[in-house]
């Protein structure tokens, strides 16, 4: 039974936690095992091995924690660098600046490059901080591909360029929580050092696993790295995968096999084809949005987010009783502006178990809920919009051609 209950099913349009497949739900509701039984570690072994794919990487070593997308965020941090050691972080929303706080408490030296809400990392700058540091100072780039708070996407390409133009060996630590899996992300092309994610973002699992692959390189790091680590050290982890067992603690047996439903229900549609899947969702609610007559919070086109839509609205309006508005009358679930963008934007995410006829039905909602807080939207144009282009657009499903 509902806490607070609603008929029909709710809407769920927040960027995460997301919509979960039934086939998920239902590998999921199971009894708990001893996962010391030859059943979890052939399991796991399989998960560490397809989870790989996901990051597009064949070098890659993944690690399964019973964490959030914060827990993996400090296991990225503490296994490889010391206190004291130099980082370059780019602070364009609230969740990187969350990751700052991180590194700050974790005592780093933060080198903190900001930009205005709703622009992308300012890469001008990592490249005149790197062409300077002849010293080699810097020992890591920590970014977030894509920044929940106010949908912007980072060009993590564009980044590895910029080092490897100036053959800066510093670290590349990326928070991949709301885009790996949704999002093109290519770990082994980008030789990304660091990726993490969240199993509750486009995977569509529960909050609980945190997910993070190193590289090589990364593990070399972790060697010599002085930040103290117990419960998110990779050695433990990696004692155990020499001994076939996986696991230095009891991991979550239910969320194992929800994964790895997940994960067969990611490749039977393709993962590319999921991607793709995606930016049609991101690219129908772009539209709707430029169809009500309001603006996206990302600046530029290139920083548009295909799993989240910040919506800003005019100043006469409070974006969080649009929210509130569709919890209480529609049953509508969607994102509130955060921190700096509190009050004056509203966010629709548009991740992970999703189709298109689901995304209009949202987007109907919205609208009722603009006229209803005094916006004068005309009903159905933003519908029309998305559908005429989702209408040319969406692909035969490919088991049922």
């Amino acid at each position: 039974m509902d806490y607070v209950y609603g008929p029909g099913r709710n809407h769920l349009f927040v960027p995460g936690p997301v919509n979960i497949p039934e086939q998920v739900l239902r590998a999921m509701n199971r009894n708990n095992e001893d996962y010391r039984s030859p059943a979890i570690p052939a399991m796991t072994k399989t998960l560490l091995e397809d989870v790989k794919k996901i990051f597009k990487t064949t070098t890659g070593t993944p690690f399964l924690i019973p964490t959030t997308g914060t827990g993996a965020w400090e296991s990225a941090l503490t296994n490889t660098l010391s206190p004291g050691d130099r980082i370059v972080s780019f602070l364009i929303g609230q969740f990187s600046l969350l990751w700052i706080d991180q590194q700050q408490r974790l005592n780093f030296n933060v080198d903190v490059v900001e930009s205005e809400w709703g622009r992308g990392a300012d890469l001008d700058i990592l490249e005149s901080k790197l062409a300077s540091d002849t010293a080699h100072t810097i020992k890591a780039i920590c970014i977030v591909h894509n920044e929940t708070a106010t949908g912007v996407t980072n060009n993590l390409a564009t980044v590895r360029k910029i080092l490897d133009a100036y053959q800066h060996p510093a670290l590349l630590l990326v928070d991949g929580v709301s885009s790996i899996c949704a999002l093109d992300f290519r770990m082994d092309e980008w030789r990304v050092d660091v990726a993490l994610t969240g199993s509750q973002k486009a995977l569509s699992l529960p909050t609980g696993l945190g997910i993070v692959c190193a590289s090589a390189k990364a593990l070399e790091a972790s060697k010599t790295a002085k930040s103290v680590r117990v419960f998110f050290d990779w050695n433990d982890y990696l004692k155990f995968y020499k001994l076939g067992t996986y696991w230095p603690y009891t991991p979550s047996i239910q969320l194992l096999y929800g994964l790895r439903a997940a994960l067969d229900l990611i490749f039977e549609e393709g993962l590319d084809d999921v991607i793709l899947r995606h930016n049609r969702l991101g690219t129908a609610t772009r539209l709707a949005v430029k169809a009500w007559g309001l603006k996206n919070c990302t600046q530029k086109e290139e920083w548009y987010s295909d799993t989240v839509t910040a919506v800003v609205v005019p100043p006469y309006i409070d974006s969080s009783e649009i929210v509130k508005r569709a919890w209480k009358r529609y049953n509508l679930s969607l994102g509130l502006g955060l921190n700096k963008v509190a009050g004056k934007v509203f966010r629709i995410g548009h991740l992970g178990h999703l189709n298109e006829l689901q995304l209009l039905g949202c987007l109907a909602g919205v609208e009722m809920i603009l006229k209803d807080v005094g916006y004068p939207v005309k009903l159905g144009s933003g519908v029309a919009a998305a559908s005429a282009y989702l209408q040319n657009n969406i692909p035969l499903i490919p088991s049922r051609i």
